[in-house]
């Protein structure tokens, strides 16, 4: 297979994610640009990637107006800014990898997806679950009739406590206006997943959430506006913000302590603590975002599934229960590990899924890279989480969010989107 070129619109943790697979895949993958608003940032994934300085640039329009310099894009701006770096690439005639969510808005989904068409451009979705061995197995297992006629799936999306008040409380996915709704920014994946598993075109959705607890009326009438401020509930609360950046495991495996702070010495996070939006009480931020929604979903085929997302959670996983007319298979993505029971013979067996190592979610992010890296040097179209599908499954989010808003109501999904 022949190596491709890219370029990378937004150096943050995707976008690295997704481009480093050029370091560790050389002969695969390389990096010929970059554009990221923060000096620092830029300056180091240039360095990594040996970019020449003249293709390390603040704003993407200064890449995307040159002539075509490589053969795809990774469009990694931030949720809001992802329309016209993927309309501008694709008529460039690149092809395109785009973070999820696509965009917020319905019109853009379908003039995203046409313009791929029209293109005849790759516009490949990172819905990375869908690469993950884990939902892969769990897709054979239902083709292959393992638990007879599939009847429902039950999902938890389980954000985790201290995730939820790094991103979406404190960070920059704590407000639906600046950034988009919760369902969207954190499930999309999950509205995905549970339409490929059910091989069916979402009809309805019904949905109810609020922000139940991150908010001003849970705040102690003693706590600071800053945890560094002298909070005297330093000890007790979860949410302390010194004792999660400089102490919790996952401040520091998951890249968090960085976004903090770009040094992550001690000193330089408990600097950048004092004045930076990571050090706020959680219950007097900005945020307006749900921390608690569940999803019901009706699809064509007659599947119904449900899906829960939840704040209040030790870790940041997820939980799937598959029901059939013959069989039952539950399954937990962390430890890749399946649970088969079938109802006529009573055997219950348990597979434990291989994920190649790098990488987040349990391997996918390797995994789609390696398919999407593939297409590109082929010429293809399309792929399993291209325009086609991700438009579908972005618009059964949005319109869960429009049932949420409605207080439940259920959308039907044809008539809310021609309407």
């Amino acid at each position: 297979m022949k190596q491709i070129t890219a370029i990378l619109l937004g150096a943050g943790q995707r976008g690295e994610i997704y481009a480093n697979y050029g370091l560790a895949f050389p002969n695969e993958l390389k990096m010929v640009g970059v554009a990221e608003p923060r000096a620092d940032r830029r300056e180091l994934f240039a360095k990594e990637h040996n970019i020449p300085n003249q293709n390390a640039v603040a704003d993407w329009k200064e890449l995307l107006d040159r002539d075509k310099f490589a053969d795809c894009v990774f469009v990694c701006t931030q949720d809001r800014m992802h329309f016209e770096p993927v309309m501008l690439a694709l008529e460039k005639g690149y092809d395109v990898l785009c973070e999820k969510p696509m965009s917020y808005d319905r019109n853009e989904l379908i003039q995203m997806g046409e313009m791929a068409k029209k293109q005849g451009r790759l516009l490949s979705i990172c819905h990375v679950l869908r690469y993950s061995p884990f939902f892969v197995k769990l897709k054979e297992l239902i083709e292959n009739g393992t638990v007879g006629q599939l009847i429902n799936i039950q999902h938890i999306e389980s954000v985790g406590y201290w995730h939820m008040a790094h991103s979406f409380v404190r960070g920059n996915w704590n407000k639906k206006d600046e950034s988009c709704p919760m369902i969207l920014a954190k499930c999309c994946h999950d509205m995905d997943i549970l339409t490929w598993l059910a091989g069916s075109k979402c009809t309805r959705v019904s949905s109810f959430g609020e922000l139940s607890h991150f908010n001003r009326e849970h705040r102690p009438s003693d706590a600071p506006e800053r945890c560094l401020d002298g909070c005297p509930h330093r000890d007790t609360c979860p949410y302390y913000a010194p004792r999660f950046y400089l102490e919790h495991p996952k401040a520091i495996a998951d890249g968090f302590r960085k976004v903090v702070s770009f040094d992550t010495s001690n000193e330089a996070v408990l600097k950048e603590l004092q004045t930076s939006p990571y050090g706020r009480c959680v219950y007097a931020c900005d945020n307006d975002v749900v921390d608690n929604q569940l999803v019901n979903i009706e699809y064509e085929n007659g599947v119904r599934a449900s899906l829960m997302m939840t704040a209040f959670t030790e870790e940041c996983e997820r939980i799937i229960n598959i029901m059939g007319s013959t069989g039952q298979i539950k399954g937990h993505m962390e430890t890749n590990t399946i649970e088969i029971f079938d109802f006529a013979s009573g055997n219950k067996d348990i597979i434990k899924v291989h994920t190649p190592s790098g990488g987040s979610h349990s391997g996918s992010d390797v995994s789609m890279m390696r398919e999407f890296v593939e297409l590109v040097a082929n010429g293809a179209t399309d792929s399993k989480t291209g325009a086609r599908a991700s438009v579908e499954s972005h618009l059964a989010t949005l319109a869960a969010e429009e049932s949420r808003l409605q207080g439940g109501m259920p959308i039907n999904i044809k008539e809310w989107t021609e309407k």
